[in-house]
């Protein structure tokens, strides 16, 4: 991850490490929110919470597509079975999220091998 993500991560989010995995996404704004209203059943967006850090995690899950095999797969995955790009682009993102609080919550560096968050 660049230097820059990190120096956002650390200014802007201070809460990372500190809260579960459904906490510090809808923190960021990439839980997906529901749009239903009595039988009406709409998509499923993301919003709010924190944009300059959402916007700041774009490009390192663009590049963690191409150099992170867990990532990858992932998002491979989640194409093969129909979602459309973006959208598994920001669960792309939502998981990289989750692995960077579970790192700094358990103290651990980055390691190709991690288990699966």
């Amino acid at each position: 991850m660049a230097g820059t993500t990190a120096a956002l991560l650390i200014s802007d989010l201070p809460e990372l490490g500190s809260l579960n995995r459904k906490q510090i996404a809808r923190l960021i704004g990439l839980a997906p929110t529901n749009r239903d209203s009595g039988t009406l059943r709409g998509k499923r967006t993301i919003g709010g919470g924190r944009v300059r850090i959402r916007n700041g995690l774009y490009m390192p899950t663009v590049t963690a597509l191409n150099h992170n095999p867990r990532i990858k797969a992932f998002y491979t995955r989640l194409v093969e079975n129909g979602k459309p790009k973006m959208v598994a682009l920001v669960a792309a993102m939502r998981k990289l999220l989750i692995i960077l609080n579970t790192m700094v919550k358990e103290g651990k560096k980055w390691e190709a091998n991690m288990i699966n968050f």
